[in-house]
């Protein structure tokens, strides 16, 4: 569903603010603000209620707390940016990278399956191998802060429009169990 979406998003080739066409340079808020839009639309009644929030960033009522992050080293003229890594690995509680997220949905309340989703962006040959950083953050996380968080799920998604952002991985981890 969140690739679907992302997907559908590229392909309908509407720019984000000024950058070149394609899903790759939407902000977290503008990305997964569209993604839910499209689930809403597509699937009514599998995702009732589904809707962005501060927190979470994506909520189904009585089913799933999402926070999402972006993970895009390449900006829209291909050139690396500085601190890309930083949404993902900053290590500590109330940081807004993926691990500050984890203590978030630790914290939160409610019937809600909890679960981080991280969304990364390359070319279709990546010059920077992003598995290297996905096992890192997940090797703080396990091993270096103990959080309860499940093995890995992830979709690839290729043949995107723009440029740079030519593919996009969405990885997910339930969070709250070990598996």
């Amino acid at each position: 569903m969140l690739g679907e979406g992302l997907f559908h998003l590229d392909q309908s080739k509407v720019p984000h603010k000024k950058f070149q066409p394609g899903a790759g340079p939407y902000g977290e808020p503008q990305l997964f603000g569209s993604i839910v839009q499209f689930v809403k639309q597509t699937y009514p009644v599998e995702f009732k209620g589904i809707r962005t929030s501060l927190r979470p960033d994506i909520l189904i009522p009585e089913r799933w707390a999402v926070e999402c992050k972006i993970v895009r080293p390449y900006g829209d003229n291909g050139v690396i940016a500085e601190h890309w890594s930083q949404n993902l690995l900053h290590p500590y509680r109330g940081n807004t990278s993926s691990i500050g997220d984890i203590y978030k949905l630790l914290d939160l309340a409610g019937p809600e399956k909890k679960a981080v989703v991280v969304v990364t962006c390359s070319q279709a040959k990546p010059e920077l191998d992003l598995e290297v950083i996905i096992k890192i953050f997940e090797l703080i996380a396990t091993e270096g802060l103990k959080l309860p968080i499940s093995t890995r799920s992830e979709k690839k998604i290729k043949g995107l429009i723009h440029p740079v952002h030519q593919q996009a991985t969405i990885y997910g981890w339930e969070v709250g169990i070990v598996d």
